[in-house]
């Protein structure tokens, strides 16, 4: 059976970081392919490539080619978030890759279930109060009530 493509939205925040850790440790196994999913809200055209993947984002980065990622696509991935990737990448037999998106988090995540494209998707929840996410909305409701593939919704504190 062929491996699936796992994907983890990621915005190096530690409820991020605990869905990435909950997917690494119960969803995948030999041969499943782990790709972070990273929405870069705000950017600026002249920075790096950014301007050639404004619509359709990055092409997949290889985890050993994270360290370019910053000059390349503007992103800044943290210490702990690769050792996370490294480790699970040797202990699992699975290859770790990452989509850098450019936009609204919520409808960019919504569109990477088909581009790239994912059998599933593991999301962080910061736990917002009613209020505050009928005000500012949720990104983990919007992609649970529209995507097309499963999504795993990890609470922070798991």
């Amino acid at each position: 059976m062929a491996g699936r493509n796992i994907g983890v939205a990621v915005d190096f925040s530690s409820c991020s970081k605990a869905a990435l850790r909950w997917a690494s440790t119960n969803l995948t196994r030999s041969g499943d392919k782990l790709i972070l999913i990273h929405v870069k809200s705000s950017y600026q055209n002249e920075e790096g490539a950014v301007h050639l993947w404004e619509q359709s984002g990055s092409p997949l980065i290889p985890l050993a080619e994270f360290s370019d990622v910053t000059k390349t696509y503007a992103v800044s991935p943290d210490k702990e978030t690769i050792e996370i990737l490294t480790q699970v990448a040797n202990q699992r037999g699975i290859e770790v890759f990452a989509k850098i998106l450019y936009g609204d988090p919520a409808k960019k995540l919504y569109e990477a279930v088909d581009l790239v494209p994912l059998s599933c998707m593991v999301i962080g929840s910061r736990g917002l109060s009613t209020l505050k996410r009928a005000l500012m909305g949720s990104v983990s409701t919007y992609i649970v009530n529209h995507a097309g593939c499963p999504v795993t919704v990890v609470k922070e504190n798991m």
